[in-house]
């Protein structure tokens, strides 16, 4: 195979990270002509409602996966934390690209640290998980829903409309903005999304496409993923559900910390479990079971009942 055709959103974090893909498959594979496939995605075409009504986060990448179906990309490179637990059949993740920053990015004009907003401040953020652990830590923070690209969050921000927004840090550093971070958020106290900072590749199970894109596996990276999105698939959460995962591995050792909660913030449960890197699914498996155990299973039965 001497050509990859790579699906991608039109996004300038889109654009930097399949162009970033494009160029180690070229720097791996002497010969390999690798192009650009760009595509509009319903999450994108849909900016004036959040993602949890209009279907969730795999509005970024259901398109994508069309054009490999039909035939008219190979393959596709999504941030992995918007990519769903069940992929469709024949599909896999055959590559996931050594971790970024899995951080939460703080960013404001007028205020140094997160704990140094005033009373009543007015935050942007589009995430139901950071919704629910500014609303834990601060219940009078005024929550405004963003969407859109990088650049149009950040206009908001300049606008004055808004005190601050949180945003994915690696995102921020991939796009050269690394300089607009006021604060980098502890992980331990502002737990990152499943897969966050992990760019990932996606194609059909076909083996001249897979060792190609094999060639870019990080093996701690992958196991890391493996737990947090084997604990999402366990919870079932919708797509308003508040749900927060985050693995590292030390030699071949992995920590999974995980955490569900109610969108304002009023419940949370959080446990913590270490075990063989090997069986990372397996970990977040156990993981999810105990937390749904502990009253997570009717939290989040409730926030489906409620139409997430």
């Amino acid at each position: 195979m001497h050509q990859l055709r790579i699906a991608t959103r039109r996004s300038p974090l889109a654009l930097w990270q399949a162009e970033h893909v494009a160029s180690a498959l070229r720097a791996r594979h002497a010969g390999l002509e690798v192009t650009l496939v760009k595509v509009v995605t319903q999450g994108d075409r849909i900016l004036d409602r959040p993602l949890a009504e209009v279907g969730g986060k795999g509005l970024f990448i259901k398109e994508l996966e069309v054009a490999i179906a039909h035939g008219e990309a190979d393959l596709a490179v999504h941030s992995m934390k918007d990519v769903p637990a069940d992929l469709p059949e024949g599909f896999v993740i055959a590559a996931a690209l050594e971790r970024g920053d899995p951080r939460d990015a703080f960013v404001s004009r007028r205020h140094a640290r997160l704990a140094l907003l005033p009373p009543g401040a007015h935050v942007g953020t589009s995430s139901p998980r950071r919704q629910c652990i500014l609303k834990a830590a601060r219940p009078d923070l005024r929550i405004t829903q963003l969407r859109g690209n990088v650049e149009t969050r950040l206009s908001r921000l300049a606008d004055g409309e808004l005190d601050a927004i949180i945003l994915a840090a690696a995102g921020l550093t991939r796009l050269g903005l690394a300089a607009r971070i006021t604060e980098y958020l502890d992980p331990e106290s502002f737990l990152p999304a499943v897969g966050q900072g992990i760019v990932g590749i996606e194609c059909r199970s076909e083996p001249a496409v897979l060792e190609l894109a094999r060639a870019l596996e990080h093996a701690p990276t992958r196991e890391c993923l493996n737990a947090e999105r084997a604990f999402a698939k366990r919870l079932e959460g919708s797509c308003q559900s508040p749900i927060a995962g985050f693995a590292t591995c030390a030699g071949r050792r992995l920590t999974l910390t995980g955490l569900v909660g109610a969108p304002d913030g009023s419940k949370l449960y959080r446990d913590r479990i270490e075990g063989a890197a090997t069986d990372a699914a397996g970990l977040g498996r156990v993981l999810a079971e105990r937390l749904l155990a502990a009253g997570a299973a009717d939290l989040l039965a409730s926030l489906k009942g409620a139409g997430g």
